[in-house]
C-alpha cells in the first residue's frame, strides 16, 4: 500500500462498511512554531532511538486539512500539550481559535499541573472544549499531582474525555505506566479517559483498566502498523478482549506525524480480522457517540 493509493483505498473502505466517514481522535494541529519544534524532535529521533521517523505529511496547515478531508475524515482533534508551566492557557487560546475556524475539528484543550489550571480549564469548558489532551511523558508530571485534583474533578463532572498519553512507549517516563492511571481512576472512577496508543507497550494492563472502568477508552494510534509491530507487537492472546471491548476502542492516527501513509493505519485494523462491525465501531460509531458527532 502506497500513499498514492490512500484516497482510493479509504473510499473503498468506507463504501464497503457503509460508513459516512472516519473519525480520527488522535491528530495534531498546533501553533506553527510549536509544530516546527515537534517535527525537529522527530527528525532527531533516529539517532536517539536508532530508528528513523520521517514525517509523511509535512505540509502547510491548509494542505494538511485538505488531506484529512480527502481521506474521508469527518471529525478530528487538534491535540496540543505543554511541556512546562505557563504554556497551556496560551495553547488553549490557539485551539479555541482553530476550532472556531475549523468546524470539523473537535474543540481540543490541554492543561499542566500549576495553580491556574482549574481556572483556564473551566474557561476552556465554557468555550466549548470537547476533549483535553494530556501527555504524561512529555509533560513529565504525575497525573495524581494535587494541583490537578480540581481539574480531574471538573472533567469527571462534565463528562468531557481526556486523551492521555500514559503508556511507557516509545520510551518510559518518570510517571508513565498503568499504575499512576489506576491510582487516578480509584480517586475519580467516573472519568472518561482515552488511553493513547492502546497504552503501548503495557497493552494488557490498560485493557484491564478498560474492563474495570466503563469510562476508559483506548485509541488505536500507530498500533498494529508495521512500524510499531517491529518494536512493540500487540499480544495475539488479547484478540478476544479486543473484540469484546469493541465499543471502547477509537480510531487514532497521529497525523501528520506518522512515518508511513495514513491508509496503513486503517489497513492495520482490517488485517486484525475482528469483523466489519468491530471496524464500524472503532472507525466511526464509538467516537460519534462519545463526542455526539451527527
Amino acid at each position: 500500500m502506497t500513499g498514492h493509493d490512500d484516497n482510493a483505498y479509504l473510499a473503498d473502505f468506507r463504501s464497503r462498511l457503509e460508513l459516512p466517514g472516519i473519525i480520527d481522535v488522535h491528530t495534531h494541529f498546533m501553533p506553527e512554531q510549536v509544530l516546527r519544534k515537534v517535527w525537529a524532535y522527530f527528525d532527531a529521533v533516529g539517532p536517539m532511538t536508532g530508528k528513523d521517523w520521517p514525517i509523511t505529511y509535512r505540509d502547510d496547515e491548509q494542505v494538511r486539512l485538505k488531506t484529512l478531508r480527502d481521506f474521508g475524515v469527518r471529525a478530528f482533534t487538534a491535540l496540543v500539550y505543554p511541556h512546562k508551566p505557563a504554556m497551556a492557557a496560551w495553547l488553549n487560546e490557539w485551539t479555541a481559535d482553530f476550532a472556531r475556524r475549523t468546524p470539523d475539528c473537535l474543540h481540543t484543550a490541554t492543561f499542566y499541573p500549576e495553580p491556574g489550571a482549574p481556572e483556564y480549564v473551566r474557561t476552556a469548558i465554557d468555550r466549548g472544549a470537547r476533549v483535553f489532551k494530556v501527555h504524561i511523558q512529555v509533560g513529565d508530571f504525575a497525573p495524581n499531582d494535587p494541583l490537578l485534583d480540581p481539574v480531574w474533578g471538573l472533567l469527571e463532572d462534565s463528562g468531557i474525555p481526556a486523551l492521555v498519553h500514559c503508556g511507557s512507549g516509545p520510551a518510559p517516563g518518570t510517571y508513565t505506566g498503568p499504575e499512576p492511571m489506576a491510582a487516578l481512576l480509584r480517586r475519580f472512577p467516573r472519568l472518561r479517559l482515552i488511553v493513547a496508543h492502546m497504552g503501548t507497550p503495557e497493552y494488557s494492563e490498560f485493557l484491564d483498566l478498560a474492563q474495570e472502568y466503563v469510562g476508559v477508552h483506548l485509541d488505536t494510534t500507530m498500533v498494529w502498523t508495521d512500524f510499531s509491530e517491529a518494536d512493540a507487537p500487540y499480544p495475539v492472546t488479547e484478540r478476544g478482549r479486543l473484540h469484546d471491548l469493541g465499543e471502547r476502542i477509537l480510531f487514532g492516527s497521529d497525523f501528520p506525524n506518522i512515518p508511513y501513509p495514513y491508509g496503513h493505519s486503517v489497513y492495520a485494523l482490517e488485517r486484525l480480522e475482528l469483523g466489519e462491525d468491530w471496524l464500524r465501531q472503532v472507525c466511526y460509531r464509538n467516537a460519534a457517540r462519545l463526542f455526539d458527532v451527527r
